[in-house]
């Protein structure tokens, strides 16, 4: 068994207040037992107000944020699987950019979200990601992890079977699937999507969410989830408020299931 920790956050526009909470929760985490933590999308700075985040994300301070993460994924004996946080890319624009950063040091292993949420929501949410953020462009594992081979992904990417394809194509054991969810695709998505992946590449999945209001004026849907590769929900954190879960993953499961249903050795390709 491989005990995990998953943080359920409300994060804010101050990124030292959202650093603070990863770095104490790191801390329960690894007293705990835990092996690895997994925090939200955007964990450390949330605000839609793009010209406000701009000072931050264009500033040293990102940069030197993955430094002190680092030092507390060094000092508490434990992985950090950050779901993701901004950081300045090319032409112009941000990466959103997970980052699997190991407690026994190295570079992290970073993936920028591929698929931009771009919708007009029936509540008059307007989202229009791709107009400050940079897609990514590959699939990313996290090679002899706690939990082997995991699969990066972030929030929206759940919604697009072709990425977690190609993870299941390598065998992942685990995927991550950070997320700030918004309440009224959440409500009818959330769950019956993270288990549909789950089945379909046969694999753990580990989705630490956002929840509740938050200063940029957002809500979040929570319900940060652990799913087992047959589609059972494991732990369920709930929609009310931020908290630090813990979960065993069985890793002997993941063989147990593609035993029982070998979907991905069976699996064909259908020509165009």
């Amino acid at each position: 068994m491989t005990k995990i920790a998953v943080l359920q956050m409300n994060s804010g526009i101050d990124p030292e207040a959202n650093f603070a909470m990863i770095a104490q929760a790191a801390n329960e985490a690894a007293r705990g037992g835990a092996q690895v933590l997994f925090t939200p999308e955007m964990s450390i700075l949330l605000d839609r107000d793009r010209k406000r985040a701009a000072s931050w994300i264009e500033s040293d301070a990102p940069e030197a944020m993955i430094g002190r993460l680092k030092d507390v994924a060094r000092n508490s004996n434990i992985d950090l699987a950050i779901g993701s946080m901004p950081v300045a890319a090319s032409g112009g624009k941000f990466a959103n950019r997970a980052f699997y950063i190991r407690a026994d040091g190295g570079e992290p292993v970073t993936y920028d979200k591929v698929h931009m949420f771009d919708v007009e929501l029936s509540t008059g949410e307007s989202w229009r990601e791709s107009n400050a953020y940079e897609a990514g462009t590959q699939a990313v594992t996290v090679e002899e992890t706690p939990l082997g081979r995991l699969g990066l992904t972030i929030c929206y990417d759940m919604r697009f079977p072709a990425l977690f394809e190609a993870l299941g194509q390598r065998k992942c054991d685990c995927l991550a699937v950070p997320a700030a969810f918004t309440k009224p695709t959440g409500a009818a998505h959330w769950h019956v999507l993270l288990r549909a992946r789950a089945v379909e590449a046969s694999a753990f999945v580990i989705a630490a969410a956002q929840v509740g209001s938050h200063e940029d004026g957002r809500e979040t849907y929570g319900h940060s989830l652990v799913v087992d590769p047959w589609g059972e929900v494991l732990l369920d954190m709930g929609g009310e408020k931020p908290g630090l879960g813990f979960c065993h993953i069985d890793m002997s499961r993941i063989d147990e299931v593609r035993g029982q249903v070998p979907s991905l050795a069976n699996r064909r390709k259908i020509p165009n």
